[in-house]
């Protein structure tokens, strides 16, 4: 059964499907060690089925919630996933590679944190992404299959992958591009779940939305690698530990879209400089960029509600 964990700056919490929550009483200071302390996170889970001890409950919107994933923590994150993104990339989903990047975890925030963007970024992006939290080591050499992948996630957490595309393009690599601090938004909750709630990630309906206006909805079974061919391939060379993040890929419907096949090729005969030139002058007639004040709500669930990892409300802060 699914355990709803959140996180404010003096405490851990378990929530429940009425909207209240109570407090953990454990000693953990990071998502590993409250991993660990599983006998005090099922106490209080077993207050909140009490129905006796609602005097001891708290309104969660009472809260204020902070990122049920602690940093540092290493974040590894995977490109391009979903046949939507792959298509809306100008790739084949039938021949994109399993290719991993990796996050700085001081890029981590709250659900509800302004994302900040820094003075000299002009095109901001977003992308609502599954999170895995690991539970459990996972050792460089490791066999990961279907059979046994559930056995190193401790459950699911709504994350959003901002990013920087003029950073991200010309530099050819994502890293300072995606680890701006305030780029990855994560929770509200962290969801402890067991080995057949896992499975139904593809069950799962990403959405993400910009000022009202749906921009991302799509479900895991629009991924192409699963989580367990993921964690297989990362088993081969980055050991992995309790409380790192590991994000899934993002849906189609990101503000960035690949250029027209004919336009795509001139570029290409373009001296470099002159390509990201001429390509960022197309982009700034791109309104799906986020500007400041925006207001970026995402959320994960399955329909049925059996397994909801929360919502989030970021407003987004540009330099003026």
């Amino acid at each position: 059964m699914s355990i709803n964990i959140l996180r404010t700056a003096d405490a851990w919490w378990v929530s429940g499907p009425d909207g209240t929550a109570v407090p953990i009483d454990t000693t953990a200071s990071t998502t590993a060690e409250i991993l660990a302390d599983r006998d005090s996170v099922e106490a209080a889970a077993a207050q909140i089925d009490d129905a006796t001890g609602a005097s001891a409950r708290t309104s969660v919107s009472d809260l204020q919630l902070i990122s049920p994933v602690t940093a540092p923590c290493r974040v590894v994150a995977q490109m391009t996933n979903y046949v939507s993104h792959v298509t809306d990339s100008g790739m084949n989903p039938d021949t994109v590679p399993l290719t991993f990047f990796r996050k700085a975890s001081g890029s981590i925030s709250g659900p509800h944190d302004d994302i900040v963007s820094p003075s000299h970024v002009r095109f901001l992006d977003y992308e609502v992404e599954l999170g895995l939290v690991i539970g459990r080591t996972l050792e460089v050499g490791t066999r990961v299959d279907d059979s046994n992948w559930y056995a190193y996630v401790a459950g699911f957490v709504l994350t959003n992958d901002v990013s920087a595309r003029d950073v991200q393009l010309p530099q050819t690599q994502f890293y300072e591009a995606k680890s701006y601090p305030t780029f990855t938004p994560t929770g509200p909750a962290l969801v402890l779940l067991d080995a057949d709630e896992l499975d139904a990630f593809p069950d799962l309906r990403l959405q993400l939305k910009v000022n009202g206006e749906t921009r991302q909805d799509s479900t895991g079974a629009d991924m192409i690698y699963s989580p367990a061919q993921a964690l297989a391939a990362l088993s081969r060379f980055q050991k992995l530990e309790p409380g790192d993040l590991i994000l899934t890929g993002t849906p189609g419907g990101t503000a960035l879209k690949a250029p027209p096949k004919p336009i795509e090729i001139i570029g290409s005969l373009m001296p470099t400089a002159l390509k990201w030139k001429s390509f960022f002058k197309s982009q700034a007639k791109n309104k799906k960029y986020l500007h400041d004040g925006d207001f970026v709500e995402a959320s994960i669930s399955t329909p049925d509600g059996s397994i909801d990892l929360g919502s989030q409300v970021c407003v987004v802060r540009k330099p003026r």
